[in-house]
């Protein structure tokens, strides 16, 4: 195994591992609204914390890359995540104890995720960048969908307290693998301006293209990962109960990992078929895809399952290819603050989705058939955002050879 292929290889491992906590809270969700007495906007609000301080710290963090080594950023974000995991465990027991440290968690992602990219992009240029971009993207489904399976399984084994202190092991490992294999790059590309100033980005077309689409398309992926054990639940005890081996947690886990390879499969498709049209295509098939789940409310539970499985190809089929896009967009020596933008408005919109489907549950009355339909319309509502984005901004190309590539 080559140099470059051991680094992806680790980086991907590590950031599996490290998402062992990522979906421990929503996968448990149902179980802890009742221990701890919170309703679906209280939930929401919880499970939204974890996007929220990711959006909150995302942007320093990953702007940081362009002064300092992305790989210490990494290694100190590890140590964080696993410790507020270990917190949780530990001392959580309501509302404001587990937004609190479900927000400390979110911080630690943001320091692992991002930097982590940014530490694989600076060791990789040239044309295979944009398909080792997309295997890193594409392993955060595989970290999401094994969190909801490992919750399941260290739950029902050991009780909830044990699932988010096991993942805090995860987190650390992962920082050990990491340390093990990447070194520091002993020559850097000069940072351009001030630290904060994203300005450049921000009023670069080309760049906030992808930024502004990714926003649309992580509304609709956390709001549908902060849910949709909550979802399945309901339909379940509705239909009679579910066999183990479609238990909740076992469905969105395989939901998850079905995405992997879509999310592989659309970045190819986008750079051979044109990366805007692309994605504009496979947002509009997602979000028709989301309200027909949210219509099958009333319906079998296999029946939910089967079109949950399907929504699980659209839902990521677009994620590698905007972060690439972005990547390969951002102006000369912005790379650090373009994907600071990116990453913080598109969590940001993570947490406001996730926190929005509580709110819209609320709203039309609690967990019915009417109230999980508009529940996943309010999750369609942020990827329909994209295509509208992408038509307007992807009217004017940018200069230059690579980034018009880009921005096609």
């Amino acid at each position: 195994m080559n140099g470059t292929v051991r680094l992806v290889f680790v980086l991907c491992l590590a950031q599996s591992l490290g998402m062992l906590g990522f979906a421990t809270f929503p996968a448990l969700m149902p179980g802890l609204m009742v221990e701890w007495d919170l309703s679906n906007s209280e939930a929401g609000i919880v499970s939204g914390a974890y996007f929220g301080g990711y959006m909150a710290s995302v942007a320093i963090l990953v702007l940081l890359t362009d002064r300092f080594e992305a790989l210490w950023i990494f290694l100190s974000a590890a140590v964080l995540s696993g410790a507020a995991l270990l917190g949780f465990a530990l001392l959580a027991d309501g509302f404001w104890s587990g937004l609190a440290l479900h927000t400390v968690m979110g911080v630690g992602l943001a320091g692992v995720y991002m930097p982590g990219l940014r530490l694989l992009t600076d060791r990789l240029e040239g044309p295979k960048q944009s398909r080792y971009v997309a295997f890193y993207t594409a392993t955060f489904g595989i970290g999401a969908g094994l969190s909801f399976l490992f919750a399941g399984i260290a739950s029902d084994l050991l009780g909830w307290r044990w699932a988010f202190g096991l993942a805090a092991v995860g987190a650390w490992l992962a920082g050990l693998l990491v340390a093990a294999v990447a070194r520091p790059l002993k020559e850097r590309q000069p940072p351009v301006g001030h630290l904060l100033d994203i300005r450049p980005v921000l009023r670069d077309r080309p760049t906030m293209m992808y930024v502004l689409g990714y926003a649309g398309h992580v509304w609709e992926l956390f709001a549908l990962r902060g849910w949709l054990v909550a979802y399945l639940t309901w339909v379940a005890a509705r239909d009679g109960g579910a066999p183990p081996w479609l238990a909740p947690t076992v469905v969105a886990t395989v939901i998850g990992l079905v995405g992997v390879p879509a999310s592989i499969l659309g970045n190819e498709i986008a750079m051979r078929a044109g990366r805007r049209r692309t994605i504009v295509c496979i947002m509009l098939l997602s979000a028709v895809t989301a309200v027909i789940l949210g219509a099958l409310a009333g319906g079998p539970y296999w029946l939910v399952c089967l079109v949950g499985l399907f929504y699980g190809i659209p839902v990521v089929a677009d994620s590698a290819s905007l972060t690439a896009g972005a990547v390969a967009a951002a102006p000369a020596g912005r790379r650090g603050a373009a994907m600071a933008v990116h990453s913080t408005l598109g969590f940001g919109a993570g947490f406001l989705g996730a926190a929005a489907v509580g709110v819209a549950l609320d709203l039309a009355g609690g967990a019915s058939e009417f109230g999980w339909l508009v529940a996943f319309a309010t999750i369609a509502l942020g990827v329909v955002f994209g295509p509208l984005v992408l038509w307007r901004l992807g009217r004017n190309p940018s200069d230059g050879k690579t980034r018009q590539e880009a921005s096609a």
